[in-house]
């Protein structure tokens, strides 16, 4: 029996998690997916919105500007990269340069500090490679980035060490209600619990209506991106937008907290949950970024990938509890700058949403503190040296890309939330993520996936079953 059951294991329900296991309570995550962090929040832009962006007085406004408060602080807890890097939102044309008074204006109601117009040549020194029709930027001091999938990582992880439980596998499909609520599972798990979260994602809907909630609609967008090696990390320095239209914000040019720059996404209105990447939607994303900055260096591009976005017919965040199912909580329609205002979303889901519906009592003993989860390469030789006289799996290097030890891979198999494939190693550490894209260490990760699970290596996959990477022994 739990207090509160979250449902969607991405960063909304990962911190939701982690402030639960901050209180005396007994808690759960459950996941459809073989991992957690396999939905919008594995491949989104990793942006920290200023707060400028948001209609005054919407949920997006006051949670963005919270969020972006307290996500350093977020961060340095749990060993996540944050990086304040500041935003750009160009401008090309006297449209343009009005619309970004408008923004201003807009993020000064919603309380963002330090927003700034600055003129072409300003702009061109901070960025020299912006495109020479750029005429100016609102400047966003407070804008940053993350890793999206390493904050939701990080968050379950230290809620398990602090006492939370996650299944992974349950796919919720059919919720029943006495005097507490029956969650079952596609697979004929089921969990007894007092409350239940809705942080499902796409998914959110069909979880809503479960319980009767006709109230939204969820929809989704997809979204292509393209990664750029660390070769040219220093090509931008800010995130730099496009001035937004009726159409959208457009594509982004920004580094990422590992060094690398992201191109994308593009904005397409699909049914279903559908990742693959086209040959169009890629074309127009290195079309917008050329038109964003001078000779886009696509030619180091690594991989492309895309993720689907989900938003809601209520053009706002749906935070709150549902009005015809007592105990049931919705957080759904959570698009951007949804990662930003997770923090902010989790506080007050937890404090305010559940505390009214039971009793909640800090917890004594509670850490928030959780080691990073990769972390040699940034340590000195002394350092390293020691940890290797420790423990020698940290003396072999098996990504060489991204200089991930064994010892790190072997620390993803075995801590909270442990890692149960390929996939699941690479957002854990990034074993896999660099230029070669797991072309040389990927066989290394599996014969360690084997040996430490136990299990063949026919068995090992690359994200779950289905997805299993050899089928016998030729020789």
């Amino acid at each position: 029996m739990f207090d509160v059951a979250v449902i969607g294991g991405g960063v909304i329900g990962g911190l939701i998690l982690r402030r639960l296991s901050s209180y005396n309570l007994n808690v759960c995550l459950l996941e459809k997916a073989n991992d957690i962090c396999m939905g919008q929040s594995k491949a989104n832009s990793g942006i920290v919105h200023a707060g400028f962006d948001a209609k005054e007085g919407t949920l997006k406004a006051k949670f963005n500007l919270l969020g972006n408060e307290m996500m350093e602080q977020t961060c340095r807890e749990l060993g996540v990269k944050y990086v304040n890097n500041g935003s750009l939102v160009v401008a090309f044309s006297t449209e343009d340069c009005n619309t970004l008074y408008d923004l201003k204006k807009r993020g000064e109601l919603n309380g963002v500090k330090g927003l700034e117009i600055i003129g072409k040549e300003k702009l061109q020194t901070l960025e020299p490679n912006i495109s020479n029709e750029a005429v100016g930027a609102l400047y966003a001091p407070t804008g940053g980035i993350v890793c999206p999938y390493e904050l939701t990582v990080s968050a379950i992880g230290n809620a398990m060490d602090n006492g939370a439980s996650l299944y992974t596998n349950f796919e919720v499909s059919k919720i029943d209600k006495e005097e507490i609520f029956t969650i079952y599972s596609a697979n004929c798990q089921s969990v007894r619990t007092k409350a239940i979260i809705n942080c499902a994602g796409y998914g959110s809907q069909k979880v809503a209506n479960l319980v009767g909630d006709y109230s939204f609609k969820i929809g989704a967008r997809r979204g292509e991106y393209i990664l750029l090696d660390r070769e040219s990390g220093d090509f931008v320095r800010h995130t730099l937008f496009f001035t937004p239209t009726k159409k959208g914000k457009g594509i982004l040019v920004s580094p990422t907290v590992d060094g690398n720059i992201i191109l994308g996404p593009t904005a397409e209105e699909i049914d279903g949950n559908r990742t693959e990447t086209t040959a169009d939607g890629l074309q127009s994303v290195v079309e917008k970024a050329n038109e964003m900055c001078k000779n886009v260096p696509v030619y180091n591009s690594i991989t492309s990938f895309s993720g689907v976005r989900a938003y809601c017919d209520k053009h706002d965040f749906i935070i709150e509890e549902s009005s015809v199912c007592k105990g049931f909580f919705n957080c759904a329609g959570i698009e951007s700058p949804g990662l930003t205002s997770a923090p902010a979303i989790a506080e007050y889901v937890v404090d305010e949403l559940i505390g009214s519906f039971m009793l909640i009592v800090k917890k004594q003993n509670f850490n928030p503190i959780r080691k990073p989860d990769y972390f040699f390469s940034r340590l000195s030789i002394e350092e390293k040296n020691e940890i290797i006289r420790q423990n020698p799996s940290y003396g072999r290097i098996v990504c060489r890309c991204e200089q991930i030890t064994e010892g790190e891979i072997i620390r993803a198999l075995t801590e909270n939330p442990k890692a149960e494939d390929i996939d699941g190693v690479k957002r854990r550490t990034r074993a896999g993520m660099g230029r070669c894209q797991g072309g040389f260490c990927q066989p290394f990760v599996a014969e360690l996936i084997s040996k430490v699970r136990g299990i063949p290596l026919e068995k090992v996959t690359k994200k779950g079953e289905g997805s299993e990477l050899l089928v016998g022994k030729t020789k």
